[in-house]
């Protein structure tokens, strides 16, 4: 059976993601160790609160980065951020200063831009759209509302856009690039279209 990574290092929402991979029929390994990382055959990193305070926790581990870059960069394991997950592929957050991030997709984690009449964070159900065909973002299609909670987005390369959601601004809700896919939603928390996610993730061959 294959090993599925979820990578423990402090992001609060772990135990929920656990869960919701436990439904979509996978057995996660809630890990922090380097070797088991490095071996695995998929990896999930969840994330949850300020993108500098998840950055050092992911920094805080001996080895665990360069394990993940193993894995993932090396390797070729599929990959899936979810929430400030996915922001952490980022160049630099600019939450709270400016923070190098791990840099695998590119760009910068800034505040969602909206006006007078939307609020910050960003909770609840909204709209995800998908930009093209992918094997795991086709859960999204045509356009499923998913679950959100979160004030800072990914700007991406253009090429890497996965998904949009409309807030303030249209932002990228999801990236995908090789055998790497971020969705700045929780699936854990968006019911069947999460599950339906989750499923597709654990069955992806990049």
């Amino acid at each position: 059976m294959q090993t599925i990574a979820l990578i423990d290092y402090g992001a609060g929402n772990l135990r929920s993601v656990e869960r919701a991979l436990a439904r979509a029929g996978a057995e996660p390994v809630v890990t922090a160790a380097p070797d088991a990382i490095a071996a695995a055959d998929r990896i999930v990193l969840p994330g949850q609160g300020a993108f500098a305070a998840c950055m050092t926790g992911l920094s805080a581990q001996p080895g665990l980065i360069e394990a993940l870059r193993r894995a993932v960069l090396e390797r070729g394991a599929p990959f899936l951020g979810i929430c400030v997950g996915m922001q952490l592929l980022a160049d630099v957050g600019l939450e709270h200063g400016e923070t190098q991030g791990l840099g695998w997709i590119g760009g910068a984690c800034r505040v969602l831009s909206v006006g007078p009449k939307d609020i910050l964070p960003h909770t609840g159900w909204n709209t995800a759209a998908p930009a093209r065909a992918h094997p795991v973002l086709d859960a999204l299609a045509p356009a499923r509302h998913v679950y959100f909670n979160h004030s800072f987005v990914l700007d991406p390369p253009a090429n890497t856009i996965g998904a949009t959601t409309e807030h303030g601004e249209t932002f990228a809700c999801a990236v995908a690039r090789d055998n790497l896919v971020g969705v700045q939603f929780h699936p854990e928390k968006s019911q069947a279209v999460g599950i339906d996610l989750l499923q597709r993730f654990v069955r992806w061959s990049p």
